[in-house]
This record gives structure tokens, sequence and C-alpha cells, in this order.
């Protein structure tokens, strides 16, 4: 049970408040995001009409920042990539048996290595087909962690109807007994004061393993790792290895998050280019913050304590973002004293793909609006930290406040805002700026700057081809080489010719990032600007899951 001054912990917007004073001020943070994006883009156009030339400085400055933002982001993008290609060569098993045998670990005596690791694997699932779930499934059962030390749970949904409990039992009957116990669980629908969707979910999930399984059989929760994994998510061979190694010798790992790099490889060389920049960009953005575990955030597959979660209650039930929203919980549980530990190891997800090219790119939007919603942890957080200065406990430091509060506004305002300003609002003090502003040598090299400096930040560009490249699977064989070539040109005989060559084979895999300008506009900015504006509207939004197809 949670204590009775922690019950802000529960809340998924402002209505679920009851006083209304603290509703005012919830509210009052829920529309900040929104009034920030679009404050930003409305003062670009004013002030291109009152004062083009401070303006015009503004954008070249801001050209300029962002350029070396790039270089800083392609430094740490390498950097992760070369620590994951550097521990998928590692033999985790061996490492772990080369800690301190029955010693207590240093920085972590209250663990050792002999101790009885089990993991917990809670899979949400609903109306994805049989083909999803049982590459998942394959890929559990081909992982190095003995299977007697896994638990598997197969969270449905009852909204999902008897198709999805058919695709269960299918599941069950095929891989039930591979792992040390097996479960079907079974979210009821409607329960009053809950969002459908995998937040509640994963909290019945784990409810359920808790009463029938785990207190059962008295395992120490201190003693689970969950891992929380997307029907669509493949491990890597050695991933409950690697998670062992690390939650074994980190320091207090019952208050510790591990975030694994998260892959879109299950089907990219199936989806079409727009949903591959998508789906790179957003592997690009998780590696490189994997550099920056201070700045890291759960995302989508990760993994954490059992003893934390029973101790918070499970995940969130009210909430879209239930990813992002368990870190968030847990910081604010544990007023501040807890951590994510990066792994540099990857698991591996669906891309965006659907029937048609069109239902697609819908589906690809609605997906980055999905995950733009992530802005609710902001109103969320920022009460959080009000109510922990009345707070009898223990204190979170202002200077933890002020970073997280920064990191998670001008996350989300950069996402809403930036592309807009570098690739299109650059040029309105010259439209706007009237002819007094058109003679001077400013608007002249305005232009001409701003080119410049986005044709430097290409090598940002050009790293991210290179590392996208590096990070491919092999070209699945019933497709053939054409699949790497834009539709457009599949048919024509002369450019399979031209292209076919080993040299140049994935070399528009690589060419495909010339459209990463109009993607991020289309299924970044837009979306971003879509959810949090949203959000200032008290228009909430539901969960919504994403069509998986191979």
């Amino acid at each position: 049970m949670l204590p009775k001054e922690k019950y802000y912990i529960k809340v998924g917007k402002a209505a679920d408040l009851k006083s209304p004073r603290e509703r005012l001020l919830y509210r009052a943070f829920e529309i900040l995001p929104g009034a920030l994006a679009w404050g930003t883009l409305l003062a670009v156009f004013f002030l291109s009409w009152l004062w083009p030339i401070w303006l015009a400085l503004f954008i070249i400055i801001f050209d300029f920042y962002w350029f070396i933002r790039a270089l800083h982001f392609s430094f740490h993008l390498v950097m992760s990539y070369l620590k994951t290609r550097k521990h998928l060569k590692i033999d985790w098993l061996r490492e772990i048996a080369n800690l301190n045998q029955g010693q207590p670990l240093e920085g972590n005596p209250q663990m050792t290595a002999l101790e009885d690791i089990y993991h917990l694997v809670i899979l949400p699932m609903y109306k994805e087909g049989l083909e999803i779930a049982n590459g998942s499934f394959e890929a559990l059962v081909k992982s190095d962690y003995p299977k007697e030390k896994m638990i598997v749970v197969l969270a449905t949904e009852e909204r999902a109807g008897q198709v999805a409990q058919k695709t269960a039992q299918a599941i069950e009957k095929k891989f039930g007994h591979k792992f040390y116990r097996f479960l079907i669980t079974c979210h009821p629908q409607n329960i009053v004061g809950e969002i459908a969707g995998k937040g509640s979910n994963e909290t019945w999930a784990g409810r359920q393993i808790r009463e029938k399984i785990i207190d059962p059989l008295k395992i120490p929760y201190e003693n689970i790792i969950v891992s929380c994994l997307d029907i669509d998510t493949q491990v890597y061979p050695k991933y409950f290895s690697c998670l062992t190694y690390h939650y074994l010798t980190c320091s207090n790992p019952t208050r510790s998050s591990f975030q694994p790099i998260p892959l879109y490889n299950n089907n990219i060389w199936q989806a079409p280019i727009f949903s591959r920049i998508v789906a790179t960009c957003n592997v690009f953005w998780q590696m490189m913050q994997q550099e920056r575990p201070e700045k890291l955030v759960t995302y989508s597959s990760h993994a954490m304590s059992f003893k934390a979660l029973v101790e918070m209650d499970f995940w969130q039930t009210n909430v879209v973002s239930e990813d992002a929203g368990i870190f968030w919980k847990a910081y604010l549980f544990y007023d501040g004293q807890y951590q994510i530990i990066p792994l540099f190891y990857p698991v591996s997800m669906d891309a965006c793909l659907a029937e048609s090219l069109w239902r697609t790119a819908i589906n690809q939007y609605k997906q980055q609006r999905r995950w733009a919603w992530g802005v609710e942890g902001i109103p969320y957080l920022l009460f959080g930290f009000f109510k922990n200065i009345f707070s009898a406990g223990p204190k979170i430091p202002w200077t933890k406040k002020f970073r997280y509060s920064i990191l998670l506004l001008g996350g989300f305002w950069a996402w809403a805002v930036t592309a807009f300003i570098i690739l299109f609002l650059g040029w309105l003090p010259l439209i706007l700026g009237g002819q007094k502003f058109n003679t001077t040598i400013l608007s002249y090299n305005l232009p001409q700057l701003t080119s410049r400096i986005m044709t430097l930040a290409m090598i940002g560009i050009l790293i991210s081809a290179i590392v996208s490249s590096l990070l491919l699977p092999p070209r699945p064989a019933q497709f053939g080489f054409r699949r790497s070539l834009p539709r457009t040109f599949r048919g024509l005989r002369f450019a399979q010719k031209l292209f076919y060559h080993r040299k140049v084979r994935g070399l528009f895999m690589f060419l495909q990032w010339v459209l990463l300008p109009a993607t991020l506009i289309i299924f970044g900015a837009i979306p971003a600007i879509d959810a949090q504006t949203r959000l200032m509207l008290g228009k909430y939004m539901g969960f919504w899951v994403t069509e998986k197809k191979r």
C-alpha cells in the first residue's frame, strides 16, 4: 500500500485531484508545454514583422547552436555504437561467474553472485497475430540465461476477444513448458479509473503473478528482475545475462531501472522509407541518451526490480506513457533516490508497417503522436516536485528538480518547434521584414549563412547514415536487393542492374537520409504539436495500439 502522503504519484490528469487549488495548479502545468510551443512559433511570426533584424540574428545563432549540438550528438552516437558492438561480444555468463563467489559484491553488499536471480518477463498483448508473438517467444527460448530461472507472463486483454485468447493458448502449448513458470493473464475491460492500455494491463499481470506464483513460491522480491517487453520485442541472445550482470554489480539495484537499446530490425527491410527513418531516428536518440544516463528515461522495453514495483503498487493505470511514467513514479516515490543504468545491449522490435503505404503513414503519425503524448509527464513531474517541497520525508535536491524540469520542458519544446525554425521560419524575416530590412546586408547574408550552417550539419546526417547501415540486419533472401530501392524504381530493370553490385548493396538504405527534413516535420514536429495542443486544451488521449505487420 502506498503511503497516504504519496497520493500524488497516482495522478494521471488534473481531474484526478480532489483539491480545487491542486487541480488548478496541475492544469496550469498541463497548459505550459503547449503554450511554450505555440508562443514560440507565433513570436517568430510577429518578430519577423516587428524586429526582423533581431530575429534574423536569433535564427543564425539558433542554427549554429543546433549545428554544434548535431556534432555533439554524433560523437555520443558513435561512442554508444562502439560500446554496443563491444558488449555484444562479451560472454556475460562468464562475467557473472567471475564475480566474487559467495562474497558481497563491491558497491552492493546486499547481493552476491551466487544468489538465484529470477527473470520475470511480462509481454502485454492486444490483437497482435501469432506470427508476432511466436517470434518473440522463440527469441526468449534461444537466450542463454537458464530457462529454469525464467517466469513468463503473456498478458492479454479481455477487450481483444477470443482471437487473442486463441493466440495465447497456442503460445502456451508451444512454449509454456520451456520456462520455470508460464502464466496467461486476461486484463478485464471497463475497470473504473483506468485507461485501457499497456500500463493497466501490466499492472494487472504483475498483481496476478505475485498472487499466483511468486508469493506461493516465496521468492524474495529483490531476487526478481522484471523485464516488460512489447509483444513484438525479440531479445538478443545474451540480454538476460547482460541484465543480470549489471543488476548484480550496480549500486542499489532495487532502486534502479535498466534500459537496453531499442532497435527496429524485425521488419526494417519490409518497412517503407519514412518508417525506416522514423525508427532509426528513435534508435539514435536512445543510443545518444545511453551515453548521458543523467538524461536517460525508461522507454518501451526496460527492466527493474520486482521489489520496487510492489512498493510503488506497480505501473500507473491512468496514463498513456507508462514506460517513462514508471521512472517518474519511482523517482518521486523514492524522493529522487532512483537511477537508470544504461545497457549497451540491444533488443529488437517492429518498425511501423501496415497493409498499404497510406495506412502505414497514418499509423506512423498516430504512433508518433502517442509517443509525443509523453508530454503528460511534465505536469506529473512538476506537480510531484511541488508536493515534495511540503513532504515530511526526504527532499529532492533543488538542483535535480531544476535539471529534470528543464530536461523535460526543453526536450518537448525542441521536439515541437526546432524543425520548423530551422527549415522554414528562418525565411520569415525576408518575407515579413519589409523594404527596410530587405535592403540591409543582413537580409542578403541570412539565407546564405543559414544554408551554409545546414550544409555543415550534413556531417551529422552522414554519420547517422553510416551508423544506420552498420546496424542493419542481413538482407532477407526473400526480398532480394530490390527491397532497398524506392518503390518508384523497383519495376525498372536498369535501376536494379545498376545498383545490384555487392559494393553498393544497401545504397538506398544510406541515401534515404535525404528525406530526413521532411520526415522530421511530418512525423516529428506536427504530431508533437498535436499532442501538446490536446493536453493544453484538456483533450486527453487514450492509448492507441500500433498495428503490427510483417
